[in-house]
């Protein structure tokens, strides 16, 4: 055999061994991986392929590092690799794992604001999520974030999730405000969004928010304070939560503009992060002739258009609470 045949020999075994080991990554790439169970994996901001890779071999989600960069680097995707929080499943492939982390299909965290927060109360929530990032600057104003259920990812920050929940509040107060009912006693939106604020923390029926709206404007258009207790409680906490007892006619009495057994119409603020159903309320209030509305013990409330009767469901309201105090069993000292 001349020298130019044992070239091409040697070349054509070259190739064929090359083609073989092609093939062999290719099939190894697409078999299903080491893992055994669910596993969550933090690939951080700034990493590279092979920072990524020893990653995920650490994790066990692939069995071998140096595969998984031939195999990001055959398919294209070294340079498309998305940090983030990422959930593998078991057995997931390596092709699996690149297309995931490619496609940037990240853990997608939830949650939930619940309505009537104050804002303090809301950063609050916000402290306890660990994945999220940095510190609110300034506590924002009461009744300018929005309670919904919230989408976020590993390594979002509070101030970001802060800015969606104002937005979200921008938002939805300027098209309820569109659509309000015409001759209600507000001078701006800011007045209806104190007037929702109330009525979120007055009743937890969604039935009653309108009628409970529609009480208040009534005290507002014939001059009645509005003597609501939730603003009492704020200004008794100065916005920061719950007041954590019943309140007391000194209690009633206590200096503050927020107090509307003291200060004529409505507060200077909203009391709390109202939701979009006691903004539609307070926009399209129930229209009646109630001044009037008590605790009926149900959970509900009990209205009315006179004193007398409001009195007359008030020692309702009373007797219930002395029935159920009757009826609680005796705390036992074992």
């Amino acid at each position: 055999m001349g020298w130019g045949l044992r070239a091409a020999a040697g070349a054509l075994a070259v190739a064929t061994l090359l083609g073989g080991a092609t093939l062999w990554g290719a099939m190894r790439l697409v078999a299903p991986g080491p893992l055994t169970e669910s596993t969550t994996v933090v690939i951080p901001r700034g990493s590279g392929l092979e920072a990524v890779a020893i990653t995920l071999g650490d994790a066990g989600v692939v069995e071998s590092p140096l595969l998984f960069a031939f195999g990001a680097r055959l398919s294209g995707a070294g340079r498309e690799l998305k940090a983030g929080e990422y959930a593998f499943a078991p057995g997931v492939s390596i092709d699996d794992v690149l297309e995931q982390m490619r496609r940037g299909k990240t853990v997608v965290h939830r949650l939930t604001v619940p309505e009537g927060l104050t804002s303090a109360q809301i950063l609050g929530l916000l402290e306890k999520e660990p994945v999220l990032t940095g510190s609110v600057p300034q506590r924002p104003k009461d009744g300018s974030l929005l309670p919904e259920t919230y989408n976020f990812s590993y390594g979002d920050s509070r101030e970001q999730l802060v800015e969606r929940m104002q937005r979200g509040m921008t938002q939805v107060l300027a098209e309820a405000w569109k659509g309000r009912d015409k001759d209600l006693p507000y001078k701006s939106p800011e007045d209806a969004l104190t007037m929702a604020s109330i009525v979120e923390k007055e009743t937890g029926v969604a039935a009653e928010r309108a009628k409970v709206a529609g009480v208040y404007v009534n005290r507002l258009e014939t001059a009645m304070r509005l003597q609501s207790d939730p603003t009492v409680i704020y200004a008794l906490t100065d916005g920061a939560g719950e007041l954590g007892r019943a309140l007391t006619r000194n209690d009633l009495r206590v200096e503050s503009p927020y107090n509307t057994y003291v200060v004529a119409g409505l507060p200077p603020g909203p009391i709390a992060n109202p939701g979009k159903a006691s903004i539609l309320a307070a926009l399209k209030p129930e229209r009646h002739e109630y001044l009037y509305f008590v605790a009926d013990g149900t959970g509900g409330h009990a209205f009315a258009k006179t004193l007398p009767d409001h009195n007359r469901n008030v020692a309702r309201w009373r007797d219930a609470q002395r029935r159920q105090s009757a009826e609680q069993p005796p705390v036992s000292n074992d």
